[in-house]
C-alpha cells in the first residue's frame, strides 16, 4: 500500500502533495506552490506572479506553503500582506491552502474568516489548547515526525477528529508508514482504515 504523504519535499514521491520550489519545473503529479514566510523579500510581487501562473496548472492541488512565522526577521505586516495575497488567489481559483505557522496562531485565526477554502496547518506539533482552537475554527491539521517522539502530541492526535487530520513527512527523512502505524494504534483502528479516512479528507478539500 502506498500511503498518502500530504506535504513533502521529495520529488520522487508521487503519492501526496509535493512542495514545489520556484526554480523547479512543474511536475506531472500533485504539487503545491507558495511563498514560505522566510522567503519573503523585496521581490515578493514577482514571486506572487509565479505562484499565480503555476497555480493554474491542473496538477496544482493547493496554495502554499505560506503563512505566518513569529521567529523570523520579516516584518509582521509584510507577512500578513503576502499571506492575504495567497488567500485571495486561493479563493479565486478554489484551491485549499497549506499553512506554515510559528507562534502567531492568534493572528492566523482572523485569516480563517476571509478564506473561502479549506485551510490546513501543516507540521502541527503544539499544545492541545492551540490545536483544539484551530479545529474549532475549521482548520485541518497535518501531523509529521514529531508524533513519533512526543507523548503529549500523541495524546492530542488520539483525540483529533479523523475528518480533520492529515499525515506528512515534510522535509524529514523517515518512512511515513511508521507514522500511519503509530496514529492508527493511537486511534484503535487499522492502518487501512486510517488511510481511507485521510483519502476521504483529501477528496473533501479537493471538491470544495
Amino acid at each position: 500500500m502506498n500511503f498518502l504523504d500530504f506535504h513533502h519535499h521529495k520529488r520522487g514521491i508521487t503519492d501526496g502533495i509535493y512542495n514545489l520550489h520556484f526554480e523547479e519545473t512543474i511536475p506531472d503529479f500533485p504539487f503545491s506552490i507558495g511563498i514560505h514566510p522566510q522567503d519573503i523579500d523585496a521581490d515578493f510581487e514577482k514571486k506572487i506572479h509565479i505562484v499565480e501562473q503555476y497555480a493554474l496548472d491542473e496538477n496544482c492541488f493547493a496554495i502554499g506553503e505560506c503563512g505566518l512565522d513569529g521567529l523570523i526577521p520579516v516584518d509582521s505586516k509584510l507577512q500578513e500582506e503576502v499571506f492575504q495575497k495567497h488567500i485571495s488567489l486561493a479563493n479565486a481559483i478554489r484551491k485549499p491552502i497549506i499553512i506554515h505557522c510559528v507562534r502567531w496562531y492568534a493572528q492566523l485565526l482572523k485569516f480563517r474568516k476571509v478564506a473561502q477554502v479549506p485551510m490546513i496547518v501543516h507540521g502541527f506539533n503544539k499544545k492541545a489548547t492551540i490545536g483544539n482552537t484551530l479545529l474549532d475554527h475549521g482548520f485541518y491539521l497535518s501531523f509529521g515526525k514529531a508524533v513519533l517522539q512526543n507523548v503529549s502530541l500523541q495524546n492530542f492526535v488520539k483525540d483529533c477528529p479523523l475528518n480533520q487530520l492529515f499525515l506528512e513527512t515534510d522535509d524529514a527523512d523517515f518512512d511515513i508508514k511508521d507514522l500511519y502505524e503509530t496514529v492508527a494504534t493511537l486511534k484503535g483502528i487499522s492502518i487501512e482504515q486510517l488511510h481511507l479516512c485521510i483519502i476521504d479528507n483529501l477528496e473533501r478539500i479537493r471538491n470544495l
